[in-house]
């Protein structure tokens, strides 16, 4: 039996298989994620919350920016061509040389963050009290030593996803989330914020701990490789840099929504809270078969007609199943979003006046699911094509409009009446924009006719309508049988809800032989 259970974390997957294993484990993921949000909103009050988040978001943007761009982007693409083309001993160098130049690149840009993180802070939450702000700067210090741990665990995911090993990979985020939940149960009473950040580190660190044997028993020999002239390293550099910015306009944006959203008590973390739970359905079918077919496309060229033709085929058939699935999410997240908020967060410290405010901002985030859903296929399609440029400048381009937007709306009537809120509507405005121009450019390049999937887009519309009517009636059914204003008739609401919904959506679609229910 152990040896069952170990070659399931060594057997290479197919993109089928590595779809199923992504999407299962992504939602047990963000189901934790969910029970780690509940759980913080119960234990902790959310001007707290406020200090927690903030604290994460200079040492997430040097993570981010370094590495994140790099490994998705760069690494895969160049790794798995080495591995083609020139075989696995050249391929673990250019991985540990590769590993190293991160390692170093990130330890040095954290010990600068570590002396500055004072007088950043100051700039990020300029409304905070002086005892919020000394707190923050001292979490963000504890909070350096992640991106060191995720530097090395991401470089492992990369090297797994490039050997089509997605099991071990996948489950890394499970136990990164049961840490944190675990101290948030065990210290949060005691400790508040600071035994949270203790569990967000050592979940860090297991987060890289349980790739590495996976890793070792492919081949790979962890050392590290002071080789900085390597030309695999210096072309993953090369093509890492347009996604660094890209990324680091993104940092740039929530470091100015935090800006924003630091005038409002507790908004921080309603932003953050919502944002967690209106990313679930894109993560879960956006990002996994994002991330399944990638490898794939990466091993392909668009100059050989074959190669071509597949590569347009993964394209569509992954592009689909993303809006199968994704649709539907976005109409349940918006017709279900108050009972959304109020079963996951509204516990605790959470009152009804967070309730009432996070509820309106998921609602504008649910805007741009679909949008979010696609655009990591767009991206990852252009990174297989060896292309980090374009997918920057569309990035840039919509994150400049978000922050400018943000600025107008929060400042406007609209802002003082929803706060938060019209953050949230500019971050969807600016999504879509990125979402069209990244749609426009990869059909052109890769000749794919879009007009064709029209018919196919009308038909999932016109299920998502039935679905939507059949979830309004049973709301509505259940509202008059029982007091919903009690927990546990929301909650029977909620369920009976989803599970109606999603048996007229996806009976419809059996009925009108959808390939991708079939499949």
């Amino acid at each position: 039996m152990f040896n069952a259970i170990k070659r399931m974390f060594v057997r290479e997957n197919s993109v089928k298989g590595a779809s199923i294993i992504l999407i299962i484990t992504l939602a047990l993921s963000n189901l934790l994620g969910v029970f780690r949000d509940h759980f913080l909103a119960q234990k902790i009050p959310t001007d707290r919350l406020d200090i927690y988040f903030a604290a994460f978001r200079l040492p997430d943007l040097i993570f981010n920016v370094l590495i994140l761009g790099s490994v998705a982007a760069a690494f895969v693409p160049v790794y798995s061509k080495y591995i083609k083309e020139k075989g696995q001993k050249e391929a673990q160098e250019l991985a540990q040389a590769s590993i190293t130049v991160g390692l170093i690149a990130v330890a040095i840009c954290l010990a600068i963050l570590y002396f500055l993180m004072p007088y950043l802070i100051h700039g990020l939450v300029p409304s905070f009290s002086l005892d919020k702000k000394t707190e923050t700067v001292t979490l963000a210090r504890w909070l350096l030593l992640s991106p060191l741990f995720f530097t090395v665990s991401y470089f492992l995911g990369g090297i797994l996803n490039s050997h089509k090993r997605f099991l071990t990979y996948s489950i890394a985020p499970l136990i990164y989330n049961l840490a944190i939940i675990v101290s948030v149960l065990l210290f949060a009473d005691r400790l508040g914020v600071k035994g949270v950040v203790f569990g967000v580190i050592a979940g860090a660190a297991l987060h890289m701990l349980v790739q590495l044997p996976t890793a070792i028993k492919i081949g790979f020999v962890p050392s590290l490789r002071f080789d900085f002239k390597n030309p695999g390293v210096l072309r993953i550099i090369r093509l890492m840099v347009p996604r660094a910015i890209g990324l680091g306009a993104n940092q740039i944006l929530l470091v100015a929504y935090t800006v924003m959203a630091s005038a409002f008590p507790g908004a921080i973390a309603i932003y953050n809270f919502t944002d967690n739970i209106q990313t679930v359905p894109s993560v879960i079918f956006g990002t996994s078969f994002a991330t399944a077919v990638f490898p794939t496309l990466a091993g392909l060229s668009i100059t050989h007609k074959n190669e071509k033709e597949q590569f347009q085929a993964f394209f569509i058939k992954t592009a689909r199943a993303v809006l199968f699935f994704m649709l539907p999410a976005t109409a349940m997240v918006i017709i279900l979003r108050a009972q959304i908020i109020r079963l996951i967060l509204g516990y605790g410290f959470f009152g009804w006046s967070d309730t009432r405010i996070a509820s309106a901002t998921l609602g504008f985030f649910a805007l741009s699911i679909i949008a979010q859903g696609l655009i990591p296929l767009f991206a990852r399609s252009f990174y297989a094509l060896h292309d980090t440029r374009t997918p920057m400048i569309s990035s840039i381009i919509s994150i400049v409009v978000s922050i400018v937007l943000g600025l107008v709306l929060i400042k406007s009537p609209f802002g003082e009446t929803n706060g938060v809120a019209s953050l949230a509507l500019a971050f969807s405005i600016g999504t879509w924009l990125n979402f069209v121009v990244l749609l426009i450019l990869i059909a052109r390049k890769v000749e794919i006719d879009i007009i064709r999937q029209f018919g196919f887009i009308f038909k999932v519309i016109g299920l998502t309508i039935f679905m939507v009517l059949a979830i309004q009636l049973t709301k509505i059914l259940v509202a008059n049988i029982y007091d919903i204003d009690r927990v546990r008739f929301l909650a029977l609401q909620t369920v009976l809800a989803l599970i109606v919904g999603g048996l007229v959506y996806l009976g419809g679609a059996w009925v009108l032989k959808f390939k991708e229910i079939r499949s």
